[in-house]
């Protein structure tokens, strides 16, 4: 019987046949299309994207770019950096998580990296650290509000960190309301709009600022997450997408003085 599970490689080939896997039932929405545009450019870069199937169904993927070209906060020279690793509903607990963590550290060994690197949180939107934790990974730095740098070295030299400017980072997108975003994630343009028009019904304008290519995320961007943020006068308010509970909630937070 043949093996009702398979890991397919997206490539530059094959992107725009199969997608990758988020918004996969929206192609004809705007975070879709801006989704679609920004991995056209990335596999120039070294971007790989691994799917997984089950009975011909897509339940994960992970996406991963070198260090010198990743869409994260980080310094990552000779590194692989995973963005997204994602496994779905019913099929968790599966072991598919850690067949596509795997795939994509053999890969790194393959191109001679000096290993992997991910950005985790306790909080939200990002992957949790224990699946890292137990596949070899170890925490090498952490930074506000709630991010570990998780690290599995296959070769020598330094290791990945976080950038140490945080607050000068903020202060730059001074006073008001600010949401700095980039097209990595298919959800961006939502959220975005979600936030724009939460602060607009108090008759707040918030600013919004594209991170438009790998560097100035990894210069720019107000979090380690590095592709999405709201800044309220020199602070971070979130660096995720918010559902429209949270944004009423954050909209009375950032304005009860108002």
């Amino acid at each position: 019987m043949s093996d009702p599970v398979e890991l397919v490689t997206v490539d530059a080939g094959n992107f725009e046949e199969l997608g990758f896997f988020c918004y996969k039932s929206k192609p004809k929405s705007d975070g879709y299309r801006r989704k679609l545009e920004w991995l056209r450019r990335r596999f120039a870069e070294g971007m790989r994207l691994q799917i997984i199937y089950e009975s011909g169904r897509s339940v994960g993927f992970v996406e991963y770019l070198p260090g010198e070209h990743c869409w994260r906060a980080v310094e990552a020279p000779g590194y692989i950096v995973i963005h997204c690793l994602w496994v779905v509903g019913r099929s968790k607990q599966r072991g598919y998580g850690e067949r596509l963590l795997s795939a994509c550290c053999d890969d790194a060994q393959r191109m001679g990296k000096r290993g992997v690197a991910m950005v985790s949180s306790r909080g939200n939107w990002l992957a949790d650290e224990r699946l890292f934790l137990k596949q070899g990974f170890e925490s090498v730095d952490t930074a506000l509000p709630a991010f570990n740098l998780l690290v599995k070295r296959s070769g020598d030299g330094a290791f990945p960190s976080f950038p140490n400017d945080w607050d000068e980072r903020l202060q730059r997108y001074g006073s008001g309301t600010t949401i700095v975003y980039a097209d990595q994630c298919p959800y961006t343009p939502d959220a975005v709009q979600g936030a724009v028009d939460a602060f607009a019904a108090r008759g707040v304008t918030a600013r919004t600022v594209a991170l438009t290519d790998s560097a100035m995320v990894q210069a720019q961007a107000p979090s380690a997450f590095g592709v999405f943020g709201i800044v309220h006068d020199g602070e971070l308010f979130s660096y995720h997408y918010l559902g429209p509970k949270e944004l009423r909630q954050l909209d009375a937070r950032l304005y009860r003085k108002g």
